[in-house]
């Protein structure tokens, strides 16, 4: 679906399988955040081929942390010209991916490979300027990225609507987690695209939101 001129979006809706929300930003070189898990991807597939796009149109992955179902799908683009990017701080972790991969699927396995790692700051692609946030608290490394010129921010398994991310698997701090959030509701948000759920629009409701997992969640972190 199409969210807004240049952004689209392809939630994840199964009540029966875990997979994350993709989100394509359709300007030059065409951004991929979160492809999910490999057999999960038909949807993005079929919804990239709906406005006339393949694989190899996808300039950039950025991956919002190292977890299955949001990076798994990566090596799927083996065979394009795409670049695939994630934080620094989940190298263990996509090593981690890494050894499960030879060992389910042995050489046939198509390894995962970031061709750069991130850090926090500005990211310039051609024309288009992303902000990249460290915010660990799910991961060590997980990344929250900020579109400054349509106040959207993409939140990874940081904060959803209503909800906040897991903190008991490994690598995973509380403290750390809210913080994280603490620092993401500082910034102009219009839009805010999390990993998993519905997306939340205008700059009240997502100050709502911000609110509501602070009274919900905070005292349990």
């Amino acid at each position: 679906m199409q969210v807004f001129d240049s952004l689209h979006a392809f939630i994840w809706r199964s009540l029966s399988s875990n997979n994350c929300n993709s989100y394509l930003i359709d300007k030059p070189p065409r951004v991929l955040i979160d492809p999910g898990h490999v057999n999960s991807f038909d949807p993005v597939a079929q919804g990239l081929r709906e406005i006339g796009l393949e694989n190899k149109d996808i300039g950039l992955i950025i991956c919002t942390h190292g977890h299955p179902d949001h990076l798994e799908a990566v090596q799927l683009f083996k065979n394009a010209p795409t670049l695939f990017t994630i934080h620094e701080e989940e190298r263990e972790l996509v090593e981690t991916i890494n050894r499960y991969l030879e060992s389910a699927y042995g050489k046939r396995a198509a390894l995962v490979k970031p061709d750069f790692f991130l850090k926090e700051g500005t990211l310039t692609l051609k024309g288009l300027e992303l902000t990249i946030i460290h915010t660990p608290g799910h991961s060590p490394g997980s990344i929250s990225v900020y579109w400054p010129e349509k106040k959207a921010l993409f939140t990874g398994d940081l904060i959803f609507k209503g909800g906040i991310g897991r903190t008991d698997l490994a690598g995973g701090n509380g403290s750390q987690l809210k913080e994280s959030i603490k620092k993401l509701r500082e910034l102009e948000i219009e839009w805010m695209l999390p990993g998993h759920g519905d997306m939340i629009s205008g700059a009240e409701a997502v100050r709502e939101n911000f609110d509501r997992i602070e009274q919900l969640w905070f005292n349990y972190l």
